[in-house]
């Protein structure tokens, strides 16, 4: 039965200075849970750039802002007028959190740090996500996925050996550097609820991408210096064989043998039981150091079938394995439709306007999704409901361009 509840984060509010990438995916899922992500755009500069991204693109939206931006709503102001920042203080001290993704000196130049807003509210949280963070040598240096990609070493890491350094295909450290920042606002709301007292969150892609080496890391930093890491073919984890890529009759499969019962089972599934009693196949240790051979004699037998004949063997004898699909193929896949990761809007113009619904689930009460804002869509309705002004001081602040141009 669906959960009469109010959604999980319904009782929280942010005021979102963010766009393109990084940032809103952070916040659309707080969207999804219910919370109130109202986006500060500045109309001079036509709002947040994702607005203008391509292909699919009209007037001031397109699907690409789309996909980063239902569920909220816009809110135009001007940050650097008077009057402008006079509004904005009025939204914080009925908001929870101000959240940004701005260069790692920008949140001080627009004063939307802890120590810029506590007189305001003490309980305000100010996330600020950027490239590097607001502290560093670094800290002024613009920042993009693929630039961070590069400088953690996730290019070095990806790729053929013979190729050049690779990013991935999805911007990840701008995706993960979202959910960062939203976890750390996510606990930092629940610490000033509970202490009265709000605070600076300064997380940064960089530190993202750093993190998730995890193990990497862990093995280049340890003290013999011996292990080095590198790119293995058919994207192969750098320690566990077979767990990757192999060609079949018609395609690509992953094979993963994470545990020895798996290995067993796929000695049996692929009919090579004489390397059964081959020391070479005998454990992780050998068939790492006999990496080529374990994955030769795999390949062989894999090439000879097509993907989804593996796919449904492997499956019945439980080995963990799946197709390599394109994107198309990965929408069409059941489970996605099972799962409902498919949500969709009507949009005036691009009728309906489909995204992937957040993956985040609390308790069993679908959500209703709204379309992305228009520019500046609810600027009158949000300080009418929640600030009381009047039309008369709407159309004074107008005037004073603290929209962002005067009128």
């Amino acid at each position: 039965m669906p959960d009469a509840r109010p959604r999980p984060l319904a009782d929280v509010r942010v005021l979102a200075v963010e766009q393109y990438g990084a940032g809103p995916f952070g916040t659309v899922h707080l969207a999804e849970l219910g919370a109130d992500v109202i986006k500060i755009e500045d109309v001079r500069s036509g709002g947040d750039v994702g607005r203008a991204v391509p292909p699919y693109q009209a007037g001031t939206d397109s699907l690409f802002f789309e996909a980063f931006n239902h569920d909220k709503r816009s809110v135009a102001l001007d940050l650097t007028n008077r009057s402008g920042r006079a509004v904005f203080e009025d939204l914080v001290r009925v908001s929870d959190a101000v959240y940004s993704n701005l260069r790692g000196d920008v949140p001080e130049k627009l004063r939307l740090r802890y120590a810029d807003l506590a007189h305001v509210k003490p309980q305000i949280v100010c996330v600020s996500l950027s490239g590097f963070g607001m502290t560093g040598p670094r800290r002024a240096e613009p920042a993009y996925d693929y630039i961070v990609q590069g400088l953690a070493g996730w290019q070095s890491l990806t790729g053929e050996p013979a190729g050049p350094p690779t990013k991935s295909g999805l911007s990840l450290v701008d995706y993960s550097g979202g959910l960062v920042a939203a976890l750390a606002l996510l606990a930092a709301v629940h610490a000033a609820r509970r202490d009265g007292i709000g605070c600076d969150c300064d997380t940064a892609l960089f530190d993202t991408a750093m993190s998730m080496l995890t193990y990497v890391a862990a093995w280049a930093l340890a003290p013999d210096g011996a292990y080095e890491p590198e790119r293995l073919p058919f994207s192969a984890h750098p320690s566990i064989v077979p767990f990757q890529n192999f060609r079949t009759a018609d395609g690509w499969i992953v094979v993963v043998c994470a545990k020895e019962k798996f290995w067993q089972r796929l000695v049996d599934v692929l009919g090579i039981e004489d390397v059964r009693d081959d020391a070479r196949f005998a454990g992780f240790a050998a068939r790492r150091a006999n990496r080529d051979l374990v994955v030769s004699t795999l390949q062989d037998v894999l090439a000879t079938k097509p993907t989804q004949h593996w796919v449904g063997a492997l499956t019945a004898a439980g080995i963990p394995c799946g197709p390599i699909n394109d994107v198309r193929a990965a929408l069409a896949d059941p489970q996605t439709a099972a799962r409902g990761l498919v949500a969709e809007t009507e949009h005036p113009a691009f009728g309906a306007a489909r995204w992937i619904a957040s993956p985040v689930r609390v308790g069993e009460s679908p959500a209703q999704h709204r379309r992305a804002p228009q520019l500046g869509e609810h600027t009158e309705p949000v300080l009418r409901e929640l600030l009381g002004y009047d039309a008369a001081r709407i159309t004074a602040l107008r005037a004073a361009g603290a929209f962002g141009a005067a009128s």
